[in-house]
């Protein structure tokens, strides 16, 4: 239900042109379906108007939105896997779940949020993010099982009095968040060189659509009804935070921790330090104290890893699937993770990142197979913190032909308290966005945090 500041204008579905290849169904992987209770990603674009001029012009939203259907149908040509649907087969043993390619197409929405402007969606450093964000997302309470009668993919294109923000909702099933980013990238490039004079050819490579799995075999699950696995819990209140970190502030915490485990004489862990094992061990260590744990409480910091470059062979940057898995740290009480320092949390950090290697990630598919499962929200540690999205995700290259995105913001979808997604920096130079959602109480501790606040603006 969208909220009574954001009204639906129109609603069209988009197929793929020219039509797909023949109707084929591409079998899930054990990635693919361990994500079926979770709900749709949603990310979006907060852009500026387009300006003048603009050939052919983009005088409303209304052409806005024409101009983003005609581009999506060409890039769902080689993208067409989001056009489908999902479906289940039975199987003696069980049941399976594929894509059904048969071209059933997308949606775009057309929406207006009367009186809200580019301001009312850009949080000041030191506020929360505004929920009238939430309302820029359709399906917001779907889960990926849905994907069997919900389109895959849904685009809400909200007018606002000053600018224009277009919300995806992604099925977490199709593929994971580099896949997706590829896609609308590959989108926006085609979508761009329709308003250039000379339109370019593209020098994007097309997605890899073969699934990948150990044997080469589709997931058989042992069950017959698969509903039964479903969860759809009312979502926590959390408050959000964007929390920006400079170059500059990342550099100095990576030197902080550099000296730190020097100190203690652990040189290999400080010459393998990146800027993702330090931003990461500041949030735990910080999360872990607004939340004032017992000092004997155990507390992990999680992490969503990209599996395509360490399987053995690598899987290509173009995979199209889900490639991640979650990993962790070792346990630590609360009071030894604060005594210990910066340094040794974000050691910890990369010791978890090195020991995901080609055979543990093979080892975790086994594990799975043997005993198939899918992820729910309680699935995560409520004493840790997890680390997701990516900033190597190019949210800010994805231009559709008027320039690129203001500011980059999410949903209310697969959200937890102590958990963070990491976007580019709006301002690039290898600045970071991190999106941290927290419950009330543990955001008002943070506040009072110096150690974060040195860092983060």
């Amino acid at each position: 239900m969208t909220s009574p500041a954001v009204r639906v204008v129109s609603t069209r579905t988009v197929k793929p042109a020219p039509p797909p290849p023949p109707r084929e169904r591409i079998p899930l992987t054990s990635w693919d379906v361990a994500m079926l209770s979770l709900n749709y990603i949603q990310k979006g674009l907060l852009f500026a108007p387009p300006p003048p001029p603009a050939s052919p012009p983009l005088l409303s939203t209304a052409h806005v939105v024409g101009h983003l259907a005609d581009a999506l149908a060409a890039a769902l040509h080689a993208y067409y896997p989001v056009a489908g649907r999902l479906v289940t087969d039975p199987h003696p043993a069980g049941c399976s779940v594929s894509i059904d390619c048969g071209g059933q197409g997308v949606q775009i929405v057309h929406a207006v949020a009367d009186g809200v402007s580019i301001a009312d969606v850009v949080a000041p450093p030191d506020a929360d993010i505004p929920r009238i964000v939430h309302s820029f997302f359709p399906l917001r309470d779907a889960v990926n099982h849905d994907g069997h009668h919900l389109p895959l993919f849904v685009v809400q294109v909200t007018e606002l009095s000053d600018g224009v923000f277009v919300g995806f909702v992604y099925n977490h099933a199709l593929s994971d968040g580099t896949a997706l980013w590829n896609f609308i990238n590959a989108w926006a490039e085609i979508a761009r060189a329709r308003l250039a004079p000379t339109p370019a050819l593209t020098s994007r490579q097309p997605p890899m659509l073969k699934r990948w799995s150990p044997d080469g075999a589709p997931v058989v699950l042992p069950y017959a009804d698969l509903s039964k696995l479903i969860e759809r819990p009312e979502p926590p209140q959390l408050r959000e935070r964007m929390l920006h970190f400079t170059a500059e502030s990342l550099a100095a915490l990576k030197e902080c921790a550099r000296q730190e485990l020097l100190a203690a004489g652990d040189t290999a862990g400080a010459a393998a330090l990146t800027r993702f094992q330090v931003l990461s061990s500041l949030l735990w260590r910080c999360v872990t104290r607004a939340r004032l744990l017992a000092p004997d409480q155990e507390t992990v910091c999680q992490v969503a890893i990209n599996n395509r470059g360490r399987l053995r062979p690598a899987l290509p940057p173009e995979y199209f699937g889900n490639s991640i898995d979650v990993i962790s740290t070792e346990a630590v009480r609360a009071s030894e993770l604060l005594q210990r320092g910066h340094g040794w949390a974000a050691a910890a950090v990369g010791r978890a990142v090195a020991a995901h290697t080609d055979t543990s990630i093979r080892a975790r598919v086994a594990a799975w197979t043997s005993k198939p499962a899918v992820y729910t929200m309680g699935s995560f540690d409520p004493t840790g913190v997890l680390m997701g999205s990516s900033p190597r995700f190019d949210m800010y290259g994805c231009d559709f032909g008027w320039g690129k995105a203001v500011d980059a913001r999410s949903g209310t979808a697969n959200k937890t308290d102590g958990e963070t997604a990491l976007y580019p920096g709006r301002d690039g130079g290898g600045s970071v966005d991190a999106e941290l959602m927290l419950t009330p109480e543990h955001m008002a501790a943070l506040k009072h945090d110096d150690e974060l606040w040195l860092f983060a603006n």
